[in-house]
């Protein structure tokens, strides 16, 4: 007799079970209302959501900012991820204090190359230059650890290309701690984190998750963490689409990510009890800021917290180039914390 199987359940069974009921019946309700040319876009946005577009390449490097003695290192994610960086001593002579940097979606360890073109200035047309960041603590006496994420700059790739900003990136933010303790030269030192946005999430997650590979680091400078929520509600609000925020989720399960409320920083910034400074752009055009920053910093454990609001701009990139133009809160507070 042949072999016959039947399937004790369907694919709108799985999706409602990670969306919900209700916003998997408002997705499908939406879905036959949007037009086709509203649809694309919809699908294009989910598509930013959970799914590099690009690589963004490393486009410069430590001498550039007069960091000339620097290597290339090389470690694995918790998960294995193979993921590629620089160790950079202090150009005052090699001190005992690390910072660990990694990085935003869809930028690299060097910043974003918006100012290449296409691809990139889809996004943003600016360049972001975080070696710059890095010559200033350089210059302040601090030894840098710098890193690409999975899926970004020249790191490998895992879990299909997706972005979870966050939720597969802390086992990189945990590779990373694991590389740094066990080494028998940088163990030693005194550590702070230099975590952004997505790199920021990830942070919180994986202290949240592995807690006890945290619990020597002195200090973490965390700019621009942001919900996909108020990301992607903003993006659709600005093409006209945030009515369809269901629907948007739905594409993002059906290409294999996750929904933008899955993605919340504020679910792990609890984790974070060592001292901290946020920054974030006060009138960011892509976020609700205030409030959805505000909510974040409110989930800090830390007894020694700081949220700084960047103004004078609408630009959310201008907010990843402020600390390499306006080193001085930067220096200042991993001065005051890892002494």
């Amino acid at each position: 007799m042949a072999f016959e199987k039947t399937l004790d359940y369907t694919i709108a069974d799985t999706l409602t079970g990670r969306m919900g009921e209700e916003a998997y019946k408002k997705a499908i309700e939406q879905q036959k209302t949007i037009s086709e040319q509203e649809y694309a876009t919809l699908k294009y946005l989910a598509a930013f959501a959970v799914r590099p577009m690009f690589r963004t390449p490393v486009h410069k490097t430590p001498s550039d900012h007069g960091m000339d003695i620097w290597e290339d290192v090389y470690f694995s994610s918790a998960d294995g991820v193979p993921l590629e960086g620089w160790y950079i001593p202090s150009v005052k002579g090699e001190s005992d204090k690390l910072i660990i940097i990694n990085h935003p979606m869809p930028m690299s360890r060097s910043g974003f190359t918006g100012h290449f073109g296409e691809p990139f200035s889809g996004v943003d047309t600016l360049e972001i230059d975080f070696v710059a960041h890095m010559g200033h603590l350089s210059r302040a006496g601090y030894n840098i650890l710098a890193y690409d994420l999975r899926n970004h700059g020249n790191s490998g790739t895992a879990n299909g290309g997706i972005c979870g900003i966050g939720r597969y990136e802390w086992r990189d933010v945990v590779g990373a701690q694991q590389y740094v303790a066990s080494h028998p030269k940088l163990g030693k030192m005194k550590c702070g984190l230099y975590n952004r946005c997505t790199g920021g999430n990830a942070a919180y997650e994986a202290m949240y998750r592995r807690p006890e590979l945290f619990k020597d680091v002195l200090c973490f400078f965390g700019p621009m963490t942001v919900s996909m929520t108020a990301l992607m509600t903003s993006f659709a609000g600005l093409m006209g689409l945030d009515q369809y925020m269901e629907l948007m989720d739905l594409e993002q399960l059906k290409l294999g990510g996750f929904t933008n409320g899955k993605m919340h920083p504020q679910k792990y910034a609890h984790a974070v009890e060592v001292p901290y400074f946020m920054a974030e752009v006060l009138d960011d055009v892509w976020t609700d800021n205030p409030k959805d920053a505000q909510e974040i910093f409110d989930n800090i454990r830390s007894e020694e917290k700081e949220l700084f609001w960047i103004e004078g701009t609408n630009r959310r990139f201008d907010g990843y180039n402020y600390f390499g133009v306006h080193p001085e809160k930067m220096i200042a507070f991993f001065d005051t914390y890892m002494q």
